[in-house]
């Protein structure tokens, strides 16, 4: 009978692959980048090989594999899994890149921030605190090679294989036997004598002056070297002087070495480490604590290196938005983290949060989510939109708050190309005409028009001429100026839609009542959209042919692109009120009662300003619908109508004299 004895390497749930990876560290271990067979996630594999008559090299990795398993650090190397047998030792880690190698291919890419290695060295430091004041071990082996970096950029410390207790028990320090090791060891080790006066961490401390100096100034020549700082920058160097001082008494204790670079003025007293330290405790912070941090990170993060933001900042805030209460404030900070990732990465972890968030009744988050709805809408399918947004964002139309109508309205350009039938040409159009007629804001009513022009080609043919020439018409009958203009601009952006009959019997005697409007500016446009439709039913006058071709567009389905069909008249139709609407209000804040009612903004013509967040008692003021100014008339411009939906509609609020704000809404128009 025969028996088969199972493989333990070929068993083994994780696999190296083909070669390792170039830089590994010196010593008995070599590092292999692998992966889990079940989930393919990725892994280091540290591989020592057991050789013939290596008996003392062969107890110093069984016993660098047990330290590793039983140390627990979020600043040390981190243990997932491990093989021992006769014939080999397996190490599996988390993936990891070794530092010498990390630093080479950053600097080919531009090179490190300070920021980044001031919190990688403060890493390390705290590492070997741990080490030597909570477990009294001695690393003796401080250097680049036993320095890893993780995918976030965290840096982790590593290369157990020659750590000894400082208390006596077990022996003193292996010898190393690697010549690449034993140039970081301190002077005092080569006085046989022992007589040197020393703190158990001196040696250690020496070894990462010898690190720093590395990672400012490249590979270490001989220890006479580091007499001279190089690169080390002014605010690390009285530090790292002390470490390399030849009197290994005053060599520091690494907490107070962290404690003096943490000064005011000091190396790791920054925006970074800070962040870094908050983000480590956060489990911990008050609620109030968390709210400032998430307000305040948006700002930095610009500065903050891609990994750490995609790896450490991103995984943050997901868990603040599922098990804290940061609300709406993870938002900003969210999206701006979002851009580092790619499209299969956004939809599993940034849409499945969006979606949740739209369910929410919280106005602050509701408003942020509509205001930001540009950053995420692309990573939206249709059937997303459709089954679990769209059923939420319709609330919005019927919220007392009008900063959250006037945004559901315009999020409404976002939203229409992925609307399916039931709810673009029932559902919206019914809160359209609803807005449209009812609203009390002048505003929002004018937001609504804006929106059904752009949205228009969107529709279907039967909904468009339906919807259209009635809703246009109506705009033009409001008692606040901008709104007129928007429905004289909403008939000229969609008039590649109407046949020529609608054009002479419906739009053309609603434009001419238009021409005795008392606002000069509305005269000025109803003229302007007169003369084109004119123009229009002349040239099928003179040649009857043409008819067809002007008319292909009415009965269409819906497509995208026949709201730019008419040449130049869509890109004036909405480039045109940037500046009207904004003037209008201006110059005639009581052209009706929801004009005075609605809190202002500055005008289209400066930099704009963000929405500001209302809360549910207080209402907001409605926003910009881009930022834009338009100041010159582009009626013949050919390439307008390409760029129809880009163009400015200008700001929608009145303004005072003095420029200052008008008190909240309190009446009704």
């Amino acid at each position: 009978m025969w028996f088969f004895a199972r493989d333990p390497v070929r068993d083994f749930p994780f696999e190296l692959s083909p070669d390792p990876p170039e830089g590994g560290p010196p010593g008995p271990w070599v590092l292999h980048r692998g992966r889990k067979k079940a989930t393919g996630s990725p892994v280091s594999i540290f591989v020592y090989d057991v050789k013939p008559g290596a008996d003392e090299q062969t107890q110093v990795a069984k016993a660098a594999f047990k330290r590793l398993k039983t140390l627990r650090h979020p600043n040390i190397l981190a243990y997932i899994d491990g093989l021992e047998t006769d014939r080999c030792l397996h190490v599996v880690t988390e993936a990891v890149t070794p530092l010498k190698m990390y630093l080479k291919e950053r600097a080919e890419a531009g090179g490190l921030k300070e920021l980044e290695l001031s919190w990688g060295l403060h890493q390390i430091v705290k590492a070997l605190s741990f080490l030597v004041n909570d477990c009294s071990l001695i690393h003796n082996n401080v250097c680049m090679a036993a320095v890893f970096v993780d995918r976030a950029g965290e840096w982790k410390l590593g290369g157990l294989d020659y750590m000894y207790s400082s208390q006596g028990n077990g022996g003193g320090p292996p010898r190393k036997g690697v010549p690449e090791l034993e140039q970081y060891d301190p002077p005092e080790l080569a006085d046989g004598s022992g007589r040197a006066v020393r703190e158990k961490w001196s040696a250690d401390m020496w070894r990462l002056g010898c690190l720093i100096w590395e990672v400012f100034n490249g590979p270490l020549p001989r220890a006479a070297a580091l007499r001279n700082p190089g690169k080390i920058p002014k605010s690390l160097v009285p530090h790292y002087c002390e470490l390399v001082g030849a009197n290994p008494k005053v060599r520091p204790n690494p907490a107070r070495f962290l404690q003096n670079c943490r000064a005011p003025g000091g190396f790791m007293n920054n925006r970074f480490v800070e962040t870094n330290l908050f983000l480590e405790e956060i489990q911990i912070k008050e609620p109030a604590e968390k709210q400032k941090f998430f307000q305040e990170l948006s700002k930095s993060l610009d500065s903050f290196p891609e990994d750490f933001c995609r790896h450490k900042v991103l995984p943050q805030l997901l868990t603040a938005f599922e098990f804290g209460s940061a609300g709406a404030v993870i938002l900003t900070p969210l999206f701006k983290v979002g851009k580092f990732l790619n499209a299969e990465e956004y939809q599993q972890k940034i849409i499945p949060v969006v979606v949740k968030m739209f369910s929410s009744t919280d106005r602050a988050m509701r408003i942020r989510l509509l205001q930001q709805m540009e950053q995420f809408i692309q990573y939206l399918d249709e059937p997303t939109v459709n089954t679990q947004i769209f059923p939420h964002v319709v609330h919005g139309f019927l919220d007392t708050n009008p900063a959250i109508r006037e945004q559901t309205v315009k999020s409404m350009l976002l939203l229409a190309p992925k609307l399916n039938e039931a709810n673009l040409n029932v559902e919206l159009m019914k809160h359209f005409a609803r807005l449209q007629a009812k609203d009390d804001q002048g505003p929002i009513r004018c937001n609504t028009t804006v929106c059904l022009g752009k949205i228009g080609s969107y529709l279907s043919a039967s909904t468009r001429h339906r919807v259209l020439i009635s809703a246009f018409s109506r705009a033009t009958k409001d008692p606040f100026a901008p709104s007129r203009v928007a429905g004289v601009l909403g008939f000229a952006a969609t008039h590649n839609l109407y046949s020529m009959n609608d054009c002479a019997h419906k739009i053309l005697p609603v434009l001419c009542g238009l021409t005795v409007d008392p606002e000069k500016s509305v005269r000025d446009q109803a003229f302007k959209a007169i003369r084109s439709f004119l123009s229009k039913l002349e040239s099928v006058s003179e040649d009857p042919t043409q008819l067809a071709e002007v008319e292909k567009d009415v009965h269409a389905a819906s497509s995208p692109g026949m709201g730019g069909g008419a040449a130049s008249w869509a890109g004036w139709a909405v480039t045109g009120v940037s500046s009207l609407t904004s003037k209008l209000i201006r110059a005639h804040p009581a052209a009706a009662p929801a004009e005075t009612n609605v809190p202002q903004r500055p005008t289209a013509e400066g930099p704009p300003t963000p929405a500001p967040t209302p809360v549910p008692a207080t209402p907001a003021s409605p926003g910009h619908w881009e930022t834009q100014e338009e100041g010159t008339d582009t009626a013949e411009d050919g390439g307008a109508a390409d760029r129809w939906d880009d163009e400015d509609w200008g700001s929608l609020e009145p303004q005072r004299s003095d420029g200052t704000s008008t008190p909240e809404m309190g009446n009704k128009a």
